[in-house]
């Protein structure tokens, strides 16, 4: 065991001492393949360690530590232009089907982020790490290890059956593309981002960290859409620019079903407002802010049992890391108070997941949606980026209402039997598809209304992104209107089609998202869709999203 000790410490020093690796020309190689995983798992460091009860700053063991643990606040991208994979650390020098080159950036100190874990462990007595990755409907999949093998793992990292992620039982050869990948029936492993540690308030000593993906050979999972969204917001950092966003959701809370007169019934749970049901609100948002995910407010909504809640707003990847942990948490804490939830209502429809987001620079001090107070409502580079979404909304509504049931809604206020309804923007109107909100002291945003709760939120980011990006990058986009009219005026009139399959078909004819998301994602996303309608039966489909989604 000292032998193995002193094996493991050595290297550990080699490489933390890694500042870049090399051309992958060996990808069976092994000791490549652990440099890589290494140099990769600290990630995004903007986020403190922080469980229960701990302290929101931590001393800093070395002088020259390059960890910034001192608060939890919203923090801006910070990437380098001549190293634009700086952001999310995938392997080195790798280019993958949207021609996008990586490269490993220069590594920070681990032992000080080990120190930061190993004192929370120690704190809080932890016995068991979640090591959590999202799958394709952003449903969290996860292996949970004995925390004395944490450090091991983080090395290491925790192998997983590659089709829990991906979701396609047998995929066919000429609908899915093997690029720079091993076969669909292999592994594939879980490396940590150590900043997105947390201990779970609502699992007894257990903690969770958030995971990216990588093949065997050591490249990025590129079906994976938490690696997806870090690249869109790479590319849009080397734009000059950074995201602020945060999403809403709503759900339903059900009690545990009952059987009368043979039929298996579960009822709406009453209102929030009623003190019988506080507790559990209660214990969620308290639970959510200690994961990190601030909760802005929370409220009962339209039907019974619906509540609606809003994520405070934060730069970059962390937004959507915070609604994978609130869809994971509301069903956990849920199931303590013998409660249900599921992100469809009774009738059979999605509840919506609302991405409300602004546009500001690089450093994240100036929202570019608006130039100053009591100006236009929307400046030049908010119409083009909304020209971006707009011009792109049948595409991203495949996306973001993934489901027969989520595009009902789409077409609930019309009564033309016609095959797609038009996309609507406006100011302050909740009815839109894009809705454009100029009051409230963060200043002009936009609420993308387009997605169900259902929606996988990393895919949301990066689809948005992708939009609102070329928006601004495209000549034909918007353009500002007549100095009276703060109209907004897109190349191309656009529709969301209402049925699942004609928003499939938009998808694979959208360019910009092909290249944007990558030709790999599309595929394997548009083969798991066929599959699912191929599958489904009306009656079946609600069902199955309930027992999936809770």
């Amino acid at each position: 065991m000292s032998k193995l000790r002193r094996t493991r410490k050595k290297v550990t020093k080699s490489h933390i001492s890694s500042t870049e690796i090399g051309e992958m020309d060996m990808p069976n190689s092994k000791e490549r393949i652990k440099e890589q995983m290494v140099c990769h798992k600290l990630g995004d460091t903007s986020k403190p360690v922080v469980g229960p009860g701990s302290d929101e700053s931590h001393p800093q063991d070395d002088n020259n530590s390059q960890d910034d643990t001192a608060e939890m606040k919203p923090s801006p991208l910070k990437t380098s232009a001549s190293a634009p994979g700086s952001e999310f650390n995938p392997v080195s020098s790798c280019t993958d089907d949207t021609g996008y080159s990586t490269q490993i950036p220069k590594v920070p100190q681990l032992s000080s982020r080990m120190k930061h874990i190993k004192q929370e462990m120690a704190k809080n007595r932890l016995q068991f790490v979640r090591f959590e990755a999202t799958d394709l409907h952003g449903v969290s999949r996860s292996k949970s290890i004995p925390a004395h093998f944490f450090q091991e793992k983080v090395i290491h990292g925790v192998f997983m059956p590659r089709g829990y992620l991906e979701l396609i039982p047998n995929p066919k050869g000429n609908e899915v593309d093997h690029i720079r990948a091993t076969c669909f029936n292999s592994d594939i492993v879980l490396m940590p981002e150590l900043s997105t540690f947390r201990v779970l308030p609502w699992a007894e000593r257990t903690a969770r960290v958030i995971c990216d993906t990588f093949t065997v050979t050591g490249e990025p999972l590129l079906t994976s859409p938490r690696y997806i969204a870090k690249r869109q917001l790479s590319q849009l950092q080397d734009a000059g620019f950074s995201l602020l966003s945060a999403f809403l959701y709503d759900f339903c809370i059900f009690g545990v079903p009952e059987v009368i007169n043979s039929k298996t019934i579960s009822f709406p749970a009453s209102t929030l407002l009623d003190n019988h049901d506080q507790p559990f609100i209660q214990e969620l948002v308290d639970g959510l802010y200690h994961t990190g995910a601030k909760v802005e407010s929370f409220s009962s909504s339209t039907r019974p049992g619906q509540v609606e809640i809003c994520l405070l707003p934060e730069f970059g990847i962390s937004s959507a890391d915070n609604a994978f942990t609130l869809r994971t948490g509301v069903k956990e804490v849920a199931r303590k108070y013998n409660y249900i939830t599921s992100f469809f209502i009774e009738t059979g429809f999605c509840n919506s997941g609302i991405l409300s987001h602004s546009l500001w620079d690089a450093g994240g001090k100036n929202n570019l949606f608006c130039s100053s107070p009591r100006t236009e409502p929307l400046t030049t580079t908010g119409k083009q980026w909304v020209a971006g979404l707009l011009q792109h909304s049948a595409a991203l509504s495949c996306l973001m209402a993934p489901a027969g049931s989520c595009r009902k809604r789409y077409s609930k206020e019309s009564k033309d039997q016609k095959g797609s309804v038009p996309t609507t923007w406006g100011y302050n109107d909740n009815s839109c598809a894009f809705n454009i909100k100029c009051h409230g002291e963060k200043g002009t945003r936009v609420e993308n209304k387009l997605g169900s709760a259902t929606a996988n939120p990393y895919l949301v980011l990066a689809a948005t992104v992708a939009a609102g990006l070329d928006g601004l990058q495209s000549s034909d986009g918007a353009l500002p209107g007549p100095d009276d009219s703060p109209e907004l005026y897109p190349s191309q009139p656009s529709e969301i089609p209402l049925k699942l399959e004609d928003a499939l078909v938009a998808l694979e004819e959208d360019r910009c998202l092909r290249q944007a998301l990558g030709e790999t994602f599309i595929r394997y996303f548009v083969a798991m869709k066929k599959y699912e309608l191929e599958n489904e039966e009306t009656d079946a489909e609600r069902n199955k999203f309930l027992e999936y989604f809770i």
